[in-house]
């Protein structure tokens, strides 16, 4: 009889609590600072409501979950933990690799987990509007979803490269009832600021925040939200991982390695905190893997700074792994891993050597997608398909070594919006790009001078 590959948790089991992973850190990671006195500082009450503020802050351990984001959370959660058993028979490798199936949210990413909670607390808050920037498209529609759910306005700057090659990614945002607009527009004075320098700007996710937190600033009935980076985004994930412990108990392992794309550090955190707990705790063994592109190294080739967060200056700065904020990606398809910086929560663990980077170019994750979906059936977007990258890298080195590894990865999302690139990679017109060496040192030369 062939051994169990889904790990199914009933709906009664869905976790009634996000955890924090600051309670636990042995280390104090760096506060916020005002852009322009430099002194330690908050979140802008402008732009956040105050429930989300408060998580920013917290140092306590658990912070439930309130009923009615959990009663959203049922439409798609628990979500299933699944071993890629076909996989593991490609590669030939003693490994066991389980994927944890964020492909199933409406939106069909992770993003969810954080906006349907963002917008509770600020619907709560009497908040009518949200607006937010997005690359490639999933938070976007990820904030249109929840939205719409809880009768709100979403306005969306969509990094204009991803605009024009992920449309139905628009237009999904638009059957929510979201308005998108490609980044950077004419609609803000930081929008006309980089037109009027660059007229085909292919955008950047820090303009795209220059031009949401901008309208977020300047209109008494919006506020601004965010898919990544900040702690209680990050906080919201961790549903992901506190299922996927239960599901590895049901499956009678626990992980060598935990393994999650990059872009912000959302989803990676997701997975990665619940467990990194049990090394912050009791030393576990675990490594943990965060993977990203060669075309937007902040964590294998950035240095750890304080920066802006946009590029007009108008978010608090945040020490983090940075290329800088003026930096400008290639277009590459892996929209979502295309920001300048990390998470400060995922900079601080990095540089104190909890996580390991590595980053990838854009042909050698294509070819892992395409392994992965011809072995196990689901279509990675290209975001996620970096770490399945790594975890193929992982499973080999398993081989190699004669060794049985448990490799754990999240399936951050699913690539059904993404056609345009796969049928660019099978047509041979992809290329790999590794940023200049020169153009991240000339990046980084517009880094604030903070001192620490």
């Amino acid at each position: 009889m062939k051994e169990t590959r889904y790990f199914l948790l009933p709906q009664d089991r869905l976790p009634k609590a996000w955890y924090n992973i600051v309670a636990d850190l042995p280390f104090r990671v760096p506060p916020l600072l005002h852009p322009v006195t430099r002194e330690p500082t908050r979140l802008p009450p402008p732009l956040f409501c105050d429930a989300l503020i408060e998580q920013e802050e917290s140092r306590e351990r658990y912070i439930e979950i309130p009923e009615p984001v959990r009663e959203v959370y049922r439409v798609w959660r628990p979500t299933p933990l699944i071993r890629a058993r076909r996989l593991e028979e490609a590669l030939d490798t003693p490994a066991h690799i389980y994927f944890k199936y964020e492909g199933a949210s409406p939106p069909g990413s992770h993003k969810p987990n954080t906006a349907v909670a963002q917008a509770f607390y600020s619907k709560e808050a009497g908040v009518k509007r949200l607006v937010t920037e997005t690359g490639a498209g999933q938070w976007g529609s990820a904030l249109a979803f929840a939205c719409n759910l809880f009768g709100m306005e979403c306005g969306v700057y969509m990094v204009k490269v991803s605009y024009h090659q992920k449309p139905y990614r628009r237009v999904l945002m638009e059957a929510w009832g979201a308005r998108v607009v490609p980044s950077p527009s004419p609609e803000t004075r930081s929008g006309q600021a980089i037109l009027e320098k660059d007229p085909d700007s292919p955008g950047s996710l820090g303009i795209a925040i220059s031009e949401a937190v901008e309208i977020a600033a300047t209109h008494d009935d919006t506020k601004y939200s965010l898919g990544s980076v900040l702690n209680h985004v990050l906080l919201h994930q961790t549903v992901i991982g506190e299922e996927a412990r239960m599901q590895m108990e049901m499956a009678g392992e626990y992980p060598d390695v935990v393994v999650g794309c990059v872009g912000g550090g959302s989803n990676f955190a997701g997975l990665a905190f619940p467990f990194l707990r049990d090394r912050l705790q009791n030393g576990s063994p675990t490594r943990f893997v965060a993977v990203e592109p060669t075309a937007c190294p902040s964590m294998t080739r950035g240095i750890y700074a304080y920066d802006y967060g946009d590029t007009a200056h108008l978010a608090p700065l945040a020490k983090m792994d940075t290329l800088g904020h003026t930096f400008i990606p290639a277009g590459i398809h892996a929209g979502g891993l295309r920001y300048h910086g990390m998470a400060p929560l995922v900079s601080a663990l990095h540089r104190h050597g909890y996580i390991e980077p590595v980053a990838y170019p854009q042909l050698a994750v294509f070819e892992a997608a395409v392994l992965f979906a011809r072995t196990e059936g689901f279509i990675p977007a290209p975001e996620t398909a970096h770490a399945i990258k790594a975890v193929v890298d992982e499973a080999l080195a398993a081989r190699e070594a004669g060794e049985k590894r448990v490799i754990l990865f999240n399936f951050s999302g699913h690539g059904h919006f993404d056609m345009g690139a796969y049928e660019s990679y099978f047509a041979g017109k992809l290329a790999n790009y590794e940023y200049p060496a020169e153009r991240v040192q000339e990046a980084l030369k517009d880094l604030p001078q903070v001192e620490e």
